[in-house]
C-alpha cells in the first residue's frame, strides 16, 4: 500500500501514527510545503517574543519519521492532483503516485486587497519563516498596528509587545476576540490589554498602509492615522483549497468530508485546517480550525486509510488564549441567538477580570466561558462533549469548588467506575 500525506503538521502526524498501527509494511510519503519538521505552529508567536526556541517548538523530531519508516519530502510543496491516475504533481518536477491520499494542506492567512500592501514591514504570521522574518526586521522598531483582533491577532500583539514595541489593534467588528467570547468578556479582555498599555480600536478598518517604500503609518476609514515602523495583517484564516482545482473534489467553505474523513472520490481523505467536517452542536458541517480536532483527525483519516472502520463523531469550537498573563478558555457556543430554549448564567470569582458564563438549551450544557479563573474549563469540556443534561440547580456551576462531584451519581459513576 502507497500512502501519500499532503502537509506536516498536527494531521499529517496524527495519520502516520494511526497508518503504523495497523500496517508497518505500506510505503509512506509526506510533502511538505516548509523546509521543517512537524512543529507546534501555536507557538510561533511565543518564538518571536523570545519565549521558546526554534527546538522546543518541534512537534515530532526527525526520530519520529525514521521510526515509522517515513519518506519525509521538505520543502517540496504538492501543485495539483489527478484523481483519475491517483497522481500528485509536485514543485520538485516529480509525480508522486498513491493508493491513499491525505489532504491536510491547513490555512493560508487572508490578505484583502489594501492599497500600500506592498511595502516593505508588512507581514502575516502564520507559519515558522514569517515569524523569522519579522524578528529580522525589528531593529530599531519602537511601534506597530497588528490588523485583526482574533486569536492571530492577540497573540501577534503579545509577541510585539514583548519585544518592547508599543502596539495598536485595529478590529473591524465592534469588539476583540467576537468569535470566542461574548460582549462582556471581550470588554473584559480589552480593558486588561489596555491597562498593560496596548491600543485597541474597533469598528474600523485600514483603507491604506502609508510610506514610500517602507510602511510608516496606516489610515483608518474614519480618517484616523496611526503611525507604526511595522505592520502584521492577522484577520483570519482561509483553508488551502489551490492544488484541488479540477480535481472532482466537493469543497464548500473547506474540503467536505464525511464521518470516516472520506472526501467524496475513492481513496482520497482530508483532515485538519483544509476540512469542513461535522460539527456536534449545530448538526452542520464546519470548519473547526483547531490543533487537537486536526490531530484527531489525521487519526481517523489514517486508519481508515489502512482499512479500519473508525468514525469521527465531530467536534466543536474550543479555544484557548493566554494574552500578557490573562488567560481565557471556552467551548461550544458562547454567544447564542435568541431563542426561549437557550439559558444563560454568568458570575465572577475574586480577581479583578474573572469571568464566568455557561450556556445551556434546555437542560443541556451546549458552552462556556472561562477568564482568569480556567481551573474547571476541562470539566465543562467534558459536559459540553457528552451533551450533559442538568436538571437542577444550573449556579452551582459558578462555584469555585465545583467538580464532578457535584453532577448527578449516575453519570459520575460511568465515567470514574470501570466496569469489572
Amino acid at each position: 500500500m502507497r500512502y501519500l500525506i499532503i502537509g506536516n503538521s498536527a494531521a499529517a502526524v496524527g495519520a502516520v501514527e494511526a497508518i503504523r498501527k495497523k500496517d508497518n509494511k505500506g510505503e509512506i510519503t509526506i510533502l511538505s510545503k516548509e523546509p521543517y519538521l512537524a512543529y507546534s505552529r501555536p507557538l510561533i508567536t511565543e518564538f518571536l517574543a523570545d519565549l521558546v526556541t526554534e527546538k522546543g517548538m518541534s512537534y515530532r523530531t526527525e526520530d519520529f519519521y525514521k521510526d515509522n519508516n517515513v519518506s519525509l519530502k521538505l520543502g517540496v510543496s504538492a501543485k495539483s492532483i489527478d484523481a483519475k491516475k491517483k497522481m500528485v504533481s509536485a514543485s520538485d518536477k516529480k509525480e508522486y503516485t498513491y493508493d491513499k491520499l491525505l489532504i491536510a494542506t491547513g490555512g493560508s492567512p487572508i490578505f484583502p486587497p489594501m492599497k500600500g500592501s506592498d511595502k516593505k514591514g508588512v507581514f502575516t504570521l502564520m507559519t515558522l519563516d514569517e515569524s523569522k522574518e519579522i524578528k529580522k526586521n525589528l531593529k530599531g522598531v519602537k511601534k506597530a498596528v497588528v490588523i485583526g483582533g482574533g486569536l492571530i491577532g492577540m497573540k501577534a500583539a503579545e509577541g510585539l509587545h514583548e519585544a518592547g514595541i508599543k502596539v495598536t489593534v485595529v478590529e473591524l467588528a465592534d469588539r476583540i476576540l467576537s468569535r470566542i467570547l461574548d460582549k462582556k468578556g471581550s470588554r473584559i479582555f480589552e480593558a486588561y490589554l489596555k491597562e498593560k498599555g496596548m491600543d485597541i480600536v474597533t469598528s474600523d478598518s485600514v483603507v491604506e498602509i502609508t510610506g514610500a517604500k517602507k510602511v510608516t503609518g496606516v489610515k483608518l476609514k474614519s480618517k484616523k492615522k496611526i503611525a507604526c515602523d511595522i505592520l502584521v495583517m492577522a484577520i483570519g484564516v482561509r483553508p488551502n483549497l489551490e492544488i484541488i482545482n479540477d480535481s472532482g473534489i466537493e469543497t464548500k467553505q473547506g474540503i467536505i468530508v464525511d464521518n470516516k474523513m472520506r472526501t467524496n472520490i475513492a481513496g482520497i481523505y482530508a483532515a485538519g485546517d483544509v476540512v469542513q467536517a461535522d460539527d456536534m452542536l449545530s448538526g452542520e458541517k464546519r470548519v473547526n480550525a483547531i490543533w487537537p480536532l486536526a490531530y484527531k483527525q489525521g487519526r481517523i483519516a489514517g486508519a481508515n486509510m489502512a482499512g479500519g472502520n473508525k468514525s469521527y463523531e465531530g467536534g466543536f469550537a474550543q479555544n484557548s488564549l493566554t494574552v500578557l498573563g490573562l488567560s481565557t478558555i471556552s467551548m461550544g457556543i458562547v454567544d447564542p441567538p435568541s431563542k426561549n430554549s437557550y439559558e444563560v448564567i454568568t458570575g465572577s470569582g475574586k480577581g479583578k477580570y474573572s469571568y464566568k458564563k455557561f450556556v445551556f438549551d434546555k437542560d443541556t450544557i451546549i458552552g462556556g466561558i472561562f477568564i482568569e479563573d480556567i481551573d474547571r474549563s476541562g470539566i465543562i469540556t467534558g459536559l459540553v462533549k457528552e451533551r450533559y443534561k442538568v436538571t437542577e440547580n444550573k449556579e452551582r456551576f459558578l462555584s469555585e469548588k465545583f467538580g464532578l462531584m457535584n453532577l448527578d451519581r449516575q453519570w459520575r459513576d460511568s465515567k470514574l467506575i470501570k466496569p469489572v
